[in-house]
């Protein structure tokens, strides 16, 4: 731009040689008006410029995406929490499961991967006949964080359409499997039209602790808003009625994932 003023600064002024008296050979120096006016002209524009800090030397950059983050608990002004059961494995623990909290009328999310839905049709049909919320746990389980961003998107889109088929309803949240995320699995999720969640409180029953530790786990950190995380296990099926009543005990309503997040 610098370079641009110069040559046109030049431009606006012309020379013309006169002889005077005594044989002296002198220039005389005139503006053309034209060019001085596009001159000045041109002045005033790069004043402008860079008084509103344009930088024309470099290319304007974008704004960045940023995925939003993970949820990990609800509306921390209700009284509520959310248990939120994720499944790829463990269906001879299923109907139980499913029998305590229909005799407890309790709501639960059910996160299932397409591949288990796939093999057990009956028992999904089932939980969303039962009332329960159904979310996305991916296809085949992997481990998302190695996948890219269309690998990720097809696990979730696949289990969708599965789900879809079997219950006549879309899902609404994406609980990645081994609770990974990375900004790829983050944007497949939110191409997918699905917000990702994980959770407040693992009970780490599919490592078959003691019972009691289970219970006293979730109880000493039950908070409201709080999402609760559980598997179809042998060791859920004898926990699940004390925690059902200990939550309530300490006056937690047990609601749905969707409930939980709404203002």
């Amino acid at each position: 731009m610098i370079k641009l003023l110069f040559h046109k600064f030049a431009s606006c002024f012309g020379y013309r040689s006169h002889f005077v008296p005594k044989g002296q050979l002198v220039f005389v120096c005139y503006v053309r008006k034209r060019s001085a006016a596009i001159f000045i002209a041109a002045v005033i524009a790069l004043f402008v410029i860079n008084a509103i800090g344009v930088n024309l030397s470099a290319p304007q950059s974008q704004p960045v995406f940023q995925p939003e983050p993970p949820i990990m608990r609800g509306n921390t002004a209700k009284k509520c929490v959310s248990i939120t059961v994720n499944i790829d494995w463990g269906e001879e623990y299923l109907p139980e499961m499913l029998a305590i909290l229909k005799e407890n009328h309790t709501s639960a999310t059910f996160f299932i991967t397409g591949r288990w839905a796939e093999n057990n049709g009956p028992l999904v049909r089932r939980i969303a006949r039962q009332g329960h919320e159904i979310g996305n746990h991916g296809f085949s389980h992997p481990h998302v964080n190695n996948l890219s961003l269309d690998e990720n998107i097809k696990e979730i889109q696949q289990t969708e359409n599965i789900l879809y088929q079997l219950t006549g309803r879309h899902t609404r949240f994406f609980a990645p499997p081994y609770g990974e995320y990375n900004e790829t699995v983050l944007d497949a999720a939110n191409k997918s039209n699905l917000q990702t969640v994980l959770w407040s409180i693992d009970t780490v029953d599919w490592q078959n602790p003691a019972p009691d530790w289970i219970i006293t786990r979730v109880r000493n950190m039950a908070y409201s808003g709080a999402i609760i995380l559980m598997h179809p296990t042998p060791v859920t099926i004898k926990v699940l009625p004390e925690i059902i009543k200990t939550l309530s005990g300490q006056g937690y309503e047990i609601v749905s994932l969707e409930k939980l997040l709404s203002e």
